[in-house]
């Protein structure tokens, strides 16, 4: 389901990689190509796919780090929404890590399995039907996130768009009022961020699921990926460092 992996690499720490594979077109022909991403939504993510083709890397790499990195409303690292800091995460970090390695998928000593973009390149492994029921696990997250990207007007919002359109299910509208309820943050306000990382975990109940991954360094294969998609050709994977 190259859908994913082309989704999962504009998610990514802008490299110049994936500022090449943009320029090339690979990406936007990718999501054509399969079709599973409604027209709308396509057309919603080409001022982002303009952006990264011609801003400077470096205002594209601040930019990403202020709006997810800096911020925990915002964090693409999906059990931070769900587990916080508690005990828990770890738990549910091992059994992702687990369901990677089942599917073929090895991560770097630097990985997290929770972080978005290496989420959606495991569902990129995946049949299409069985990648948007597990899309459907953290869903809520997603919407959360493309929410608070929405009022901001980032050009990033029509990519959290775009899954929630592939996912199985819509988000469940109790877990996601329990997620905005939290509200947004700015990377500025340090007082307010030391503020929410002494609170308590937020917690959706048992059969509320949060599933991610995290690979900063996995842009070279999505692109593969991706590549591989347009032209035939078998995409190899490498797994690089993951970008400070």
């Amino acid at each position: 389901m190259y859908t994913c992996a082309a989704l999962a690499a504009l998610l990514n720490y802008p490299t110049a990689e994936l500022q090449q594979a943009v320029r090339d077109g690979e990406i936007a022909r990718a999501l054509r190509r399969e079709g599973l991403v409604p027209r709308r939504q396509r057309e919603a993510l080409k001022p982002l796919l303009d952006e990264l083709a011609t801003w400077d890397l470096l205002d594209l790499q601040s930019r990403y780090v202020a709006l997810f990195d800096r911020s925990r409303a915002r964090s693409l690292h999906l059990f931070e929404h769900v587990h916080g800091e508690s005990r828990d995460r770890g738990e549910a970090m091992v059994q992702l890590q687990q369901m990677y390695a089942q599917a073929g998928l090895e991560l770097a000593a630097k990985e997290l399995p929770d972080y978005l973009p290496l989420y959606l390149e495991y569902c990129s492994v995946l049949a299409p039907e069985e990648a948007c029921q597990r899309l459907s696990q953290p869903i809520h997250v997603i919407a959360g996130i493309r929410s608070r990207l929405k009022e901001r007007g980032s050009s990033y919002a029509p990519v959290f768009e775009a899954l929630e359109a592939l996912s199985a299910q819509p988000a469940d509208a109790a877990s996601l009022e329990q997620i905005l309820k939290e509200g947004d943050d700015e990377p500025d306000d340090t007082e307010r961020l030391d503020r929410e990382w002494a609170e308590d975990p937020v917690s959706f109940g048992p059969d509320a699921p949060g599933t991610g991954g995290n690979s900063c360094g996995r842009i070279k294969q999505i692109a593969e990926r991706v590549a591989a998609a347009t032209t035939g050709k078998q995409a190899h994977h490498a797994d690089r460092e993951t970008p400070q």
